[in-house]
């Protein structure tokens, strides 16, 4: 999706595609290999993003979105400025529309970290600089570059791969959906009935060429995995916590799931993690655990995202 002015909104993984994910992947790899043993505050020697403010929309809480986009930003030679809903006129009642505009005259591009997508889309609709979505009910795309970074990185190629995903069909598992149709792996769901991912992306996944498998056994979902991905099973404020819990246990990713997988499977979680709930502590802190490389990759993406963001790669 491209803004008025002719930069790209990040919304959704299809915004950019196939060979710009690519790209992402690619430029991700290239500046994390060339900072290593840097500060992290350093600058990268080209600074492409000299001069340019990005702004920080937080209705959500945030760790790891909120630290690496600010750090992405510092490496990149520009500068943030952090919103909070609670403490800005979003949350007196501005409208996204006229934040929007505002902050298009103000800023170079504008993150949005929200609980509804509709949001996020009127905000690119009304902003004449680039849009980003750092999590919505429907999606979180730059978590999922991260991720397909991480699993590159573990020298496991894309195409034809078997992921796994145990628990809640939520916004993350979205992402992987989408990704599954554009990068050619494919994904296997497990979640309790009711449970299961909008339709919608599932159709996406498969019209892309991947092969998606819905079942509610999660060993059947394991069974040669490459890569196993849960997340937690109750969000902020949601309500019948205990109820769905009991749905979700079966889901859980322990040592005994991740032995149905291949010897050389890796596990991922966006974090936070609730260590005991979806993923059992021997599987969190094992040896094939790599959720902190996962982490730390979101910042070497974010910074790839925003360079697409501003038409300089991709």
């Amino acid at each position: 999706m491209n803004s008025p002015s002719g930069s790209r909104h990040f919304l959704d993984l299809s915004d950019a595609g196939t060979d710009a994910i690519a790209a992402m992947i690619a430029d991700a790899l290239d500046r994390k290999s060339a900072r290593d043993g840097w500060p992290k505050g350093k600058a990268d020697p080209d600074g492409p993003l000299a001069g340019r403010v990005l702004a920080l929309v937080f209705e959500k809480n945030s760790t790891r979105t909120r630290v690496s986009f600010d750090i992405a930003m510092r490496q990149l030679g520009g500068t943030v400025l952090i919103l909070e809903a609670g403490s800005s006129q979003l949350g007196r009642g501005e409208s996204i529309a006229d934040t929007a505009r505002v902050l298009s005259r103000m800023v170079d591009a504008i993150m949005l970290r929200t609980d509804d997508h509709a949001k996020i889309e009127e905000m690119a609709k009304h902003a004449s600089v680039p849009v980003i979505n750092g999590l919505t009910d429907r999606s979180h795309p730059c978590q999922i570059v991260a991720d397909l970074l991480t699993v590159i990185e573990h020298r496991k190629p894309l195409p034809g791969l078997e992921f796994a995903w145990f628990g809640d069909g939520n916004n993350v598992l979205h992402s992987i959906l989408e990704a599954a149709g554009l990068m050619k792996f494919n994904v296997r769901v497990a979640t309790p009935k009711g449970f299961e991912p909008d339709p919608e992306f599932v159709a996406m996944a498969q019209a892309g060429g991947a092969q998606i498998t819905l079942t509610d056994d999660a060993a059947i979902a394991a069974s040669g995995a490459d890569v196993l991905v849960t997340d937690t099973w109750i969000s902020m404020g949601q309500e019948d916590a205990e109820e769905k819990r009991g749905a979700m246990a079966p889901y859980q990713v322990n040592a005994a799931l991740m032995a149905q997988a291949k010897p050389d499977a890796i596990f991922l979680h966006c974090l936070p993690a609730h260590v005991g709930e979806e993923v059992s502590e021997d599987v969190f802190e094992g040896p094939q655990s790599v959720v902190f490389d996962e982490a730390e990759n979101r910042i070497h993406v974010q910074k790839s995202v925003l360079l697409w963001s501003f038409g300089l790669i991709g």
